[in-house]
């Protein structure tokens, strides 16, 4: 018999970073919701970030987790921004979130909701509670409230203000909206158990008062709701039915019931709690990625070192490669590291299908052939993409002067070095066989400026017809033809796999990579690529996938960034020969 789409979804299973399968417990969720026909069989999600910095690639989990499950089961996602800070909060920060979850291929629609618009209702539904007797005006420092919070040992004391009365408490929550008190005066608390072996359920602040202009509403409000207080309202508000969040916020969930049930909601969300993502070499702390941009460590929330869904989209990476990424990954009830390579390998394979291919030249050598006539240049035939016939071919020029990489030649080659060396012939990709002459270098230092060599005229297309062989084949570019350009090869931000464990008191600024960007220039690559748009993604044969700089490329500057590398077996190799 076949399966019908509920049963479908409740075997998903997902692979996690260990290897071992397991299945999609929130699907099971949604799933068992929707056949028993809770909330009349709707699927309603959303995507709540606040807008107090860039989102970065754990958002995306959460972006396409939220938006996913909503396309799968016929549901809706919304676009909430839970701006209850105005002093970290501005429009910047909220155009670009709605410019990175387009840019990630999803869509919600009009509805673009924020919890600012609810402020009035928020404010109701505090009154509510007061007069309920489950919240109260309390006057005690910041610091007070925290030492009568008590530990996890030992249970917090009653603040002597827990027990006004119902009208004095309501007076002092007007007057609080009114703007009578100065920041920090008072707040406003709910009434639940100060012995709570859950410390955020020890009467948690729900208002508090800050003498700030709001991002929508200006000085309307100088009380502003608390994140707890205000984020299960919201779903609420919007008739959301899975409330999906990570697990730092499990421990918030019975304040989230707690709220809820008090106010006797029509809509009562349910909370599910997954685990964010951690990804190595990368610090995924909102607040510490502010301290890299605010500190000059980085150039911006879009350097493309950062882990900011913007750094990634400047350094080339794509919505699919993402997207894919944060699938294989899947869901899960426990917190593990994720290691880079995943996303690498993500973006490689996406990349390897769609980028056409070109010829760049990094660290440039001068070559000339000696015996090709000195004013010929032919065009040869190149293919854009092998793993793409469709995609077609290009003509390269060839001449008597050419640029190859610097690390292709060595004086004196190194064991298992196959390129090009005295007495040694090689390949030039989709040109011709040629072999080496002599070297030239410069007086004074004693460094290599030129090799002059010998072509073969009977190879052209890279084939020898008497079916001699090579061990190595090269990219090069023709120097007379060939584009100046500038490319910015980007490394890993920090040296080691988790900079966030600060178990012995480093600071994770300690372990920044010094080595993070290198910029090379000049560099050369083949005229096709002149005038390439911004944005522009290329491989570099034998080099790595770059794209130009949506930032810093103009009609007169050529900028391109390292996206990331090829599989160098050489570069094992001689990491191997270092370590001996």
């Amino acid at each position: 018999m076949r399966k019908t789409k509920t049963e479908e979804k409740n075997q998903k299973t997902i692979q996690t970073d260990d290897g071992m399968l397991s299945s999609d417990f929130i699907r099971n969720i949604i799933s068992r919701d929707v056949e028993v026909k809770k909330n009349q069989g709707r699927v309603h999600t959303r995507f709540p970030p606040e807008p107090n910095g860039y989102l970065h690639i754990g958002h995306a989990k959460s972006i396409c987790l939220n938006f996913g499950l909503a396309a799968e089961y016929e549901g809706l996602c919304n676009l909430r921004f839970d701006d209850t800070n105005p002093s970290k909060e501005n429009v910047e920060y909220v155009e670009s979130i709605k410019s990175d979850v387009k840019w990630l291929g999803f869509d919600w629609g009009d509805r673009e909701l924020y919890a600012s618009d609810y402020f009035e209702q928020l404010y109701q539904y505090a009154v509510q509670l007061i007069k309920e007797g489950r919240a109260y005006v309390d006057s005690l420092s910041a610091e007070e409230i925290r030492d009568y919070r008590g530990t996890l040992t030992d249970p917090g004391k009653e603040s002597p203000y827990r027990n006004r009365s119902v009208k004095e408490n309501i007076d002092l929550f007007e007057r609080m909206r009114r703007g009578e008190f100065k920041d920090g005066a008072h707040v406003l608390r709910a009434k639940i158990d100060m012995a709570s072996p859950n410390l955020l359920m020890r009467d948690p602040t729900l208002y508090r008062i800050r003498w700030v202009s709001h991002h929508r509403t200006g000085v309307q409000w100088c009380i502003y709701p608390m994140y707890d207080f205000t984020h299960c309202l919201s779903d609420s508000i919007e008739g959301i039915t899975h409330s999906i969040c990570t697990l730092e916020f499990e421990n918030n969930r019975p304040l989230y019931d707690w709220v809820l049930d008090e106010l006797g909601v029509d809509c009562h969300p349910q909370q599910i709690e997954f685990a964010r993502l951690n990804l190595s070499y990368y610090i995924l702390s909102k607040r510490k990625l502010v301290e890299l941009v605010t500190g000059g460590f980085v150039t911006g929330w879009d350097d493309p070192r950062m882990p900011t869904i913007s750094g990634l989209r400047r350094r080339g990476y794509t919505p699919g490669s993402i997207r894919s990424f944060c699938e294989r990954i899947g869901v899960a009830k426990r917190d593990s590291m994720v290691d880079l390579a995943l996303l690498e390998y993500c973006i490689r394979e996406d990349l390897n299908k769609s980028t056409p291919r070109v010829m760049g030249v990094l660290r440039p050598l001068r070559v000339i052939i000696d015996n090709y006539p000195k004013d010929q240049v032919e065009y040869l035939n190149a293919a854009n993409n092998p793993e793409d016939p469709a995609m077609g071919t290009r003509e390269v020029p060839f001449s008597r002067v050419l640029y190859i990489e610097k690390e292709d030649f060595q004086e004196i080659p190194q064991k298992k070095f196959f390129r090009l060396a005295p007495g040694r012939e090689v390949r030039l990709r989709y040109a011709y066989f040629i072999k080496f002459v002599r070297v030239v270098k410069d007086e004074q230092t004693g460094e290599v400026v030129e090799l002059h060599c010998t072509y073969d005229p009977k190879t052209r297309g890279g084939d020898s017809p008497d079916g001699r062989k090579v061990k190595a084949t090269l990219h090069w570019v023709s120097a007379p033809h060939a584009v100046a350009a500038e490319v910015r090869l980007y490394d890993r931000l920090f040296l080691r796999p988790n900079p966030e464990a600060e178990k012995d008191g480093t600071d994770f600024k300690t372990y920044l990579n010094p080595d993070s960007l290198k910029t090379l220039t000049p560099c050369r690559v083949e005229p096709t690529l002149s005038g390439s748009p911004p944005g522009s993604r290329f491989q570099f044969e034998r080099l790595g996938y770059f794209c130009v700089d949506p930032v810093d490329a103009s009609d007169e500057k050529l900028v391109f960034n390292r996206t990331v590398t090829l599989r160098d077996q050489w570069a094992k190799i001689q990491k191997a020969q270092q370590h001996r």
